[in-house]
């Protein structure tokens, strides 16, 4: 089964790390990404932007209508997600517990109901 797991956080939330922390908090990250791709269970990793740089997309008249936001009123937002591919729920929780910072923060796990087939 598919899981999500999700980091979120803000810019004050990354501007308060160490800027001499970053090149281990990065090494860390990398390791869990390659330790987790090589068995298997590591579809994908994406950071997001930040907010700043999102856009709302609508469709007027059958073009594509965009305008700057989403203009957040939470004090964090999605920061990057994880596609995992599990055995179990409780194999989806262990990896998203091994995340390098799931001692600090939460990382937020949802199952993944429907995946539209790739060859329709």
């Amino acid at each position: 089964m598919k899981y999500v797991a999700m980091i979120y956080g803000n810019q004050a939330k990354w501007d308060s790390f160490p800027a001499e922390a970053w090149p281990e908090a990065i090494a860390r990250q990398e390791a869990f990404n390659r330790k987790y791709r090589e068995s298997g269970e590591l579809i994908g990793a994406y950071g997001l932007a930040d907010a700043a740089a999102a856009q709302l997309v609508r469709r007027e008249g059958g073009a594509p209508a965009v305008t700057d936001g989403p203009y957040l009123e939470t004090k964090e937002y999605l920061a990057s997600f994880y596609l995992l591919d599990c055995d179990s729920l409780e194999r989806a929780q262990q990896i998203a517990a091994d995340m390098p910072f799931a001692d600090v923060d939460p990382v937020e796990l949802w199952p993944v109901l429907h995946e539209s087939a790739a060859d329709v």
